[in-house]
């Protein structure tokens, strides 16, 4: 199981799949200062 995050700590980088096809990575997707991810589990 992962660490949890806490405050202040940095996003682990990582690849995900999109659903329409290619690849994203995080937390290098944008050059934004902050960045908001949203997980959502789509099939229940």
């Amino acid at each position: 199981m992962a660490k949890k995050l806490d405050i202040g700590d940095a996003f682990p980088e990582m690849t995900l799949n999109l659903v329409g096809g290619g690849k994203a990575a995080l937390p290098n997707l944008t050059n934004a200062k902050y960045q908001l991810i949203l997980f959502y589990r789509g099939h229940w």
